[in-house]
């Protein structure tokens, strides 16, 4: 990969792996999936003003189904009924897994042996972190959730790569018209006209900016840049750098809120990055060979 493009990857996930803790934030003030409804009324704002992109409606529809509206829900009430953020940003990264299987299956692309000897070496750090999730008051259900919630991601990282040459930035905006009626309808259905009533007429400083985070830097932002990198690289090679999401989650966790790591966790985390050096660093030599 060329060093622009690792840069792209980190910016994303150092993004995507603050936005667990200002999810709990926006989980004090909006029900989860009010939450995840007003995040993508705001992120499809800017369809107005930009071209629709020259994919499907059907393609479109099941992006926006898979990516926004199965993933989101389930994080989001996973978080509510029983996932601290640093676990939750953890727990969310077999993802990588399903995507490189579903790649495998779906598209056939086969990852090199440099990239399966990363993967494993960056799939061990994340078994000592995960192994460490004994006592921190997590439930089953929160948990099933969760990894229900990576699933859809890999979903829509195999249904991206058949984007064709989208712009980035309009696919973004116009797969953001998808999720809100739907998400608005299950809100109303299972969460209740009350809550959603109190939620939006007591909103707070708190709420709004997790909403505006939300929307800006987790959505157009890293999925802009997420999208890109998937439609220039196999999924194979970009997956494994959404394994950095649980070192920043975990650090956000800690600066934030409070959420503490022993050696093991620590430990899981050198082996992350170590395995991520392994599959992108010839990447980079590559890059500088070709100029």
């Amino acid at each position: 990969m060329k060093p622009k493009h690792i840069l792209l990857a980190l910016v994303v996930t150092a993004l995507w792996g603050g936005n667990f803790v200002v999810i709990t934030i926006g989980l004090k003030s909006f029900p989860p999936i009010l939450l995840a409804a007003l995040r993508f009324v705001l992120a499809a704002i800017p369809a107005f003003f930009l071209p629709r992109p020259n994919i499907s409606w059907k393609r479109m529809i099941a992006l926006g189904l898979a990516w926004f509206v199965a993933q989101f829900s389930l994080l989001f009430l996973g978080m509510a009924v029983g996932m601290p953020p640093g676990l939750a940003s953890v727990v969310l990264q077999t993802q990588v897994f399903f995507t490189v299987v579903l790649a495998a299956a779906v598209l056939g692309e086969t990852p090199s042996s440099r990239q399966m000897m990363g993967t494993c070496v960056a799939l061990a750090g994340l078994t000592f972190i995960a192994l460490t999730a004994g006592s921190d008051g997590v439930s089953v259900l929160g948990f099933s959730l969760v990894m229900a919630a990576s699933f859809f991601w890999a979903i829509g990282n195999i249904l991206m790569r058949g984007a064709d040459k989208a712009d980035m930035l309009p696919l973004i905006a116009w797969l953001s018209i998808i999720p809100p009626l739907p998400l608005l309808a299950m809100s109303f259905v299972f969460e209740g006209p009350e809550r959603i009533t109190q939620a939006l007429t007591h909103m707070n400083v708190s709420g709004v900016g997790s909403v505006l985070y939300l929307t800006v830097c987790a959505t157009i932002i890293g999925y802009g840049g997420w999208g890109k990198l998937l439609k220039t690289y196999p999924a194979s090679a970009v997956a494994p750098f959404s394994l950095l999401i649980p070192v920043f989650g975990a650090a956000c966790a800690y600066l934030v809120m409070g959420e503490t790591f022993g050696p093991q966790r620590l430990l899981g985390m050198v082996l992350i990055m170590a395995g991520l050096a392994v599959i992108v660093m010839p990447g980079v030599r590559s890059a500088k060979a070709g100029r």
